[in-house]
């Protein structure tokens, strides 16, 4: 299974819809909370071109974006092969 890693902040709903789609899956992932370490907001950014606002997703080292993104991933039926690839 691919490793996921999610940048999170307190109190984000898109955060905690994103973590929740996550663990429905049985997916393990590393978060890096903001709230607790602000200093990861700055690699964070650096990792996904620019992007600032939480949460952000990567799977592997490909950057998938935000909740959003991650639940379009779903959608379309491609998000299980990410999480499932060697990656």
């Amino acid at each position: 299974m691919a490793q996921v890693t999610i940048y999170t902040r307190d109190m984000c709903g898109y955060c905690a819809r994103a973590k929740k789609l996550l663990d429905e899956k049985g997916v393990d992932y590393k978060e890096f909370n903001y709230s607790e370490d602000p200093t990861i907001r700055k690699e964070m950014i650096a990792k996904s071109n620019g992007s600032n606002t939480f949460p952000q997703v990567f799977i592997g080292s490909e950057h998938i974006g935000g909740c959003d993104d991650l639940f379009a991933l779903e959608r379309r039926g491609h998000l299980d092969g990410l999480l499932n690839a060697d990656i």
